[in-house]
C-alpha cells in the first residue's frame, strides 16, 4: 500500500512540474511575440484601420485591368474568436477593411463579392452593403460582381443589393429577405427546479424577454414593431436595387437559382469562369486582373495566432438580437 502511494505521489509531483514549465513556456512565448509585434507597430506611421495595407496575391488573369475578390463567407456576426493563443480577426471588420482598401486604390475598377452566408446581424449587414455602394460612388465606371457559391441569405443577400450582376451557383439558394429575433423562455423549467429572476429594473419595459418571467404580450407586440421597421428597410433595399414593382415575395422565403432568376432576384446562373467572363464583358475589356488581399502577418502571428486551436464560447443564454438570418 505504501509503496502504491508513493507511485501516486510521484505521477502527481511530475504531473505538476509539467504544467508549471508549460505555463512558463507559453508565458515566454507571449512575452517574446509581445516584444516583435510591438516593435512592428512602432515601424507603421498612419492610422492602420483608416489607411489598411494588405499583401496583393495575383489570383486569376493575364489582363490590366485590376479587379480585387473579397469572401463574405460564414455568419455575419461583430467579435474576434479567441485562441489559445492569440485570436482570429474580426470577421466583419476584415471585409470592410478590405472594401476600404479596394476604395482607395484608384487602379481597382471591380470587386468580385464571393457569397456563401446565411446572413448575420443587422447592422454589419448594413455596414458591407454601405461600403460596397461607396466603393461605386468614388467612381463612375467601378463596378461590382456578387457570386454565390453556396448560399446567399438574409444578410448577405442584403449585401448582395450593392452588386451590379448577381451570379449564383445552379446549385445555390438566395433570398430569405427578412428578420428574425429569438431568444428562450424557461419559465415553466425555472418553477420545476426551484429557479427564479429576481430584476430590478428602472421601467415596465427594461425587462422585456426575460427568460424566467411569463412573455408579456405588450412587450411582443413593441418588439415585433421594431422587426417591421427592419423589414421595411431591407425589403425596399431589395426593391429598389432589384427593379421589382411589389415586395410580396419578400417574405422570409428562400428560392432556388431558377426561381430566383425567373423572379429577378438574381441576374444569372454558373461558375466562377461564368462570372469572369461577365465582369469582362461589363468592363469591356478582354481580360482581368484579378488579385485577393492577404494581410501581413509576422513569424509569431502565423506560428501561435492562426495554429492553435478556438476557445469555445460559453453563455447560458444568448440575449435576443434582431438579426438578418436564414435559420431553418
Amino acid at each position: 500500500m505504501a509503496q502504491n502511494e508513493s507511485k501516486v505521489g510521484y505521477w502527481i509531483a511530475i504531473t505538476a512540474l509539467a504544467m508549471v514549465l508549460f505555463g512558463s513556456f507559453l508565458t515566454n512565448i507571449g512575452l517574446t511575440a509581445a516584444l516583435f509585434s510591438g516593435s512592428a507597430d512602432e515601424d507603421m506611421d498612419g492610422p492602420q484601420d483608416e489607411y489598411p495595407v494588405y499583401d496583393e496575391i495575383w489570383s486569376y488573369g493575364y489582363g490590366d485591368t485590376k479587379v480585387v475578390r473579397i469572401g463574405l463567407e460564414g455568419v455575419i456576426m461583430r467579435g474576434r474568436q479567441e485562441r489559445l493563443i492569440g485570436y482570429e480577426p474580426d470577421m466583419v471588420e476584415s471585409i470592410l477593411s478590405q472594401i476600404r482598401c479596394a476604395t482607395m486604390d484608384e487602379g481597382v475598377k471591380a470587386i468580385i463579392l464571393e457569397v456563401d452566408s446565411p446572413g448575420g446581424s443587422v447592422t454589419p449587414s448594413d455596414e458591407i452593403y454601405a461600403a460596397l455602394e461607396g466603393f461605386k460612388r468614388e467612381r463612375e465606371d467601378r463596378v461590382i460582381m456578387v457570386f454565390v457559391r453556396d448560399i446567399g441569405a438574409s444578410g448577405a443577400y442584403y449585401a448582395a443589393m450593392a452588386g451590379d450582376f448577381i451570379m449564383a451557383e445552379p446549385t445555390a439558394i438566395v433570398g430569405s429577405v427578412g428578420v428574425i429575433m429569438q431568444t428562450l423562455n424557461m419559465q415553466g423549467l425555472g418553477e420545476k427546479i426551484g429557479l427564479s429572476s429576481v430584476t430590478i429594473a428602472s421601467g415596465a419595459n427594461k425587462d422585456m424577454l426575460n427568460p424566467f418571467e411569463e412573455v408579456d404580450p405588450e412587450h411582443v407586440r413593441l418588439l415585433q414593431e421594431l422587426v417591421d421597421s427592419m423589414q421595411v428597410r431591407f425589403s425596399s433595399i431589395v426593391q429598389e436595387s432589384r427593379g421589382l414593382e411589389s415586395t410580396a415575395l419578400l417574405d422570409g422565403r428562400v428560392f432556388n437559382v431558377g426561381q430566383a432568376l425567373e423572379h429577378n432576384l438574381i441576374d444569372g446562373v454558373g461558375y466562377w469562369q461564368d462570372a469572369l467572363d461577365k465582369l469582362q464583358e461589363m468592363l469591356k475589356v478582354d481580360d482581368l486582373y484579378v488579385i485577393r488581399y492577404s494581410q501581413h502577418q509576422g513569424f509569431w502571428d502565423n506560428l501561435f495566432a492562426s495554429k492553435t486551436p478556438k476557445i469555445p464560447s460559453f453563455s447560458a443564454v444568448e440575449p435576443p438580437r434582431l438579426m438578418y438570418l436564414w435559420k431553418p
